[in-house]
């Protein structure tokens, strides 16, 4: 089984070509993906795949085993194998996920990739997340005895995100686990941690969905950023600090979304029968 890998602001993930139409199975994504007895990541990226709605198909898995919608970085990741492997030029190119088709534009020597990550919806029904169908907007969640206010978003995968003071990584590991399996989001649920620097900035620490404390993410930015925006705290340009670095958002006014980052090759080789 060969692989390639990539970062994406130290989030990391390996490509795997089809060889056959089926990927690898839970317990094998599990194995290949464990930092000590695997190749280790943040997840695998299976593809190119098929598809009549895109140039490409992608399908994407959290290292738990579990199958993600759609991910900002694994996109720009995929993007950037792709023009490595001439399967693509500088000329924008389409890729669907099961979270929905994106737009993608490699550049700066295939080092940026700037994608159109679809629009963000703030409805209970899209999200999801139980209750009376409503935009979800600063409602109180209470964690093992501490209150947060939050909003709810969905760019293709659910997102909760949490306006604070000050945000830290104590607070995303402390937290994170357990608002992502908090009944409210019956699938589960990626949280991110926000604090506003200026209109144009903001931070956040990120508790993945299936993957746990991160470094980066691609969609949590978009997430977080459409909330800024949305709570009227910050403008439709804005620049999305982490722990990994930077990424950049530009909204609409229909909140589609605009993500430019960047992306670095690590290497390359095969996954060796043996560590399943």
């Amino acid at each position: 089984m060969h692989f390639a890998k990539y970062h994406a602001l130290g989030n990391d993930y390996l490509v795997i070509e089809p060889t056959t139409p089926d990927p690898p199975t839970s317990e094998q994504i599990k194995a290949i993906c464990h930092r000590n007895y695997g190749i280790g990541s943040d997840g695998i990226l299976f593809g190119p795949l098929k598809t009549v709605n895109a140039q490409f198909g992608l399908r994407i898995f959290n290292p738990d085993g579990s199958e993600a919608e759609k991910s900002g970085n694994g996109l720009r990741i995929f993007a950037r194998f792709l023009h490595d492997h001439q399967l693509v030029t500088a000329t924008p190119f389409t890729i669907e996920t099961p979270g929905g088709v994106v737009k993608a534009f490699v550049s700066n020597g295939a080092r940026q990739v700037t994608v159109e990550m679809g629009k963000v919806s703030f409805h209970s029904e899209d999200i999801p997340i139980t209750g009376p169908p409503r935009e979800v907007i600063n409602e109180k969640l209470l964690v093992v005895g501490r209150e947060f206010r939050f909003c709810a978003a969905t760019i293709g995968n659910p997102h909760c995100v949490i306006p604070c003071t000050r945000v830290s990584a104590d607070l995303a590991r402390t937290y994170g686990p357990l608002i992502e399996i908090d009944p409210r989001f019956p699938n589960r649920v990626n949280v991110q941690f926000l604090q506003i620097l200026t209109r144009s900035e903001i931070r956040i620490e990120i508790w993945e969905r299936g993957a746990g404390y991160t470094l980066a993410s691609g969609s949590s930015s978009a997430a977080a950023a459409a909330v800024a925006h949305r709570l009227g705290l910050c403008g439709e340009h804005i620049s999305v600090h982490m722990p990994g670095g930077c990424i950049d958002i530009c909204i609409s006014e229909d909140y589609a979304i605009n993500m430019t980052g960047p992306v670095a090759k690590i290497g390359e080789g095969d996954i060796a029968d043996e560590i399943f």
